[in-house]
């Protein structure tokens, strides 16, 4: 079908406009969607929103080529699918970084237990006892959230010595809070 009729089914508000449309461009906004996105669940989102949005803004928009208005939205609603998962992405290193603490600090469900300045002395006294390698990178890793590959570069060590040393440490300061009467 041609697009001028294509979009006179949308200003006639007919249903078969957004088959028609999906049958002529299906196959160029999955494949913009794609390219942007690299995941075929995250295009077909974009693919089936960009039908809606067509379908609210024509009318009272016409456009003068159709296929360049389909375009232009599934690269926008595909741009921004890709910024929300980036964004959501930068945050997993610092979830990583609480998992691996996980095991070795209170509870913060319990508040008593978390305002308490006897865990931060406690952990202050720890951190005070370390040789100075050790006790930087724990701290540049999560403190200052630093990747252990970074570390590695930054201590002239491999990154298997860098998680090593992390691991024991975070063992460590476990028991030390558990000797300390802190409850985990």
């Amino acid at each position: 079908m041609e697009d001028e009729k294509i979009i006179d089914l949308f200003f006639c508000r007919s249903e078969q406009a957004v088959s028609e449309l999906s049958n002529k461009y299906g196959r160029l906004c999955s494949h913009i969607a794609i390219r942007i996105l690299s995941n075929k669940e995250d295009a077909e989102e974009c693919e089936n929103d960009t039908w809606l949005r067509v379908w609210n803004s024509i009318p009272p928009t016409r456009p003068q080529i159709l296929s360049a208005y389909v375009a232009k939205i599934v690269r926008n609603l595909a741009l921004s699918r890709l910024q929300y998962n980036t964004r959501k992405k930068r945050h997993a290193p610092i979830e990583l970084l609480f998992s691996e603490l996980e095991e070795c600090l209170p509870d913060s469900t319990n508040v008593e237990a978390a305002a308490d300045d006897t865990i931060q002395q406690s952990i202050n006294d720890f951190l005070n006892h370390l040789d100075d390698q050790t006790r930087i990178l724990f701290i540049r890793r999560y403190f200052c959230a630093e990747n252990v590959r970074e570390l590695a570069q930054r201590f002239s060590l491999k990154e298997s010595s860098v998680s090593t040393k992390l691991n024991r440490v975070r063992q460590q300061l476990k028991k030390y809070l558990e000797q300390e009467g802190i409850v985990l």
